[in-house]
Order: structure tokens, then sequence, then C-alpha cells
């Protein structure tokens, strides 16, 4: 019964070792190397796409909070420029 259990772990060890090997090996090839570097550029947009929606998403939460207009939307300030009114005409003085 002992050499049994021995024999199948030994056997179920090798496997174990060449399904690895054979990923690693793999892994290491040039479409590996590509499949991976692919893999990376996604995970990076991905990263890129999450950050960019929380931030419109805090943004848009910080604006309703303190009252601003919604983003896009052009804002009506007081400034330093004056509106002027449109020139009349005065066709019918003459």
């Amino acid at each position: 019964m002992r050499r049994g259990l021995w024999f199948v772990a030994g056997a179920g060890t090798a496997v174990y070792v060449m399904a690895r090997g054979r990923r690693a090996a793999e892994a290491l090839t040039v479409d590996g190397l590509k499949d991976r570097v692919g893999a990376l550029g996604l995970g990076a947009r991905m990263v890129r796409d999450e950050v960019a929606q929380g931030r419109a998403e805090k943004e848009s939460e910080l604006r309703e909070r303190l009252g601003l207009v919604p983003h896009g939307t052009p804002e009506l300030t007081g400034g330093r420029h004056k509106a002027v009114p449109p020139p009349t005409t005065q066709e019918g003085s003459n």
C-alpha cells in the first residue's frame, strides 16, 4: 500500500511539473511575450478608464455639493465683461 501511495504521489507531481513547465515555455516564446505585453496594455487602459470615470463622478459630486453648475454647462458670471446691448437702427426717423 505504501509503495502505491508514493507511486501515485510521484506521478501526480510529475504531471504538475510538466504542465507548469509547458506553460512557462509557452510564456517565453515570441507569441507568449506578445500576449503578455498586450494584456499589460489592456490592463493599463482599463485602469486609466476607471480612474477617469471615478474622477468625473467625484467632480460631479463635488460640483453638486458646492452648488456649482453641471460640468459642460456654460456658467454665467458677473465678471469684468459687461453685456453690451445690440445697436438699434433708426430707419423710420429720416
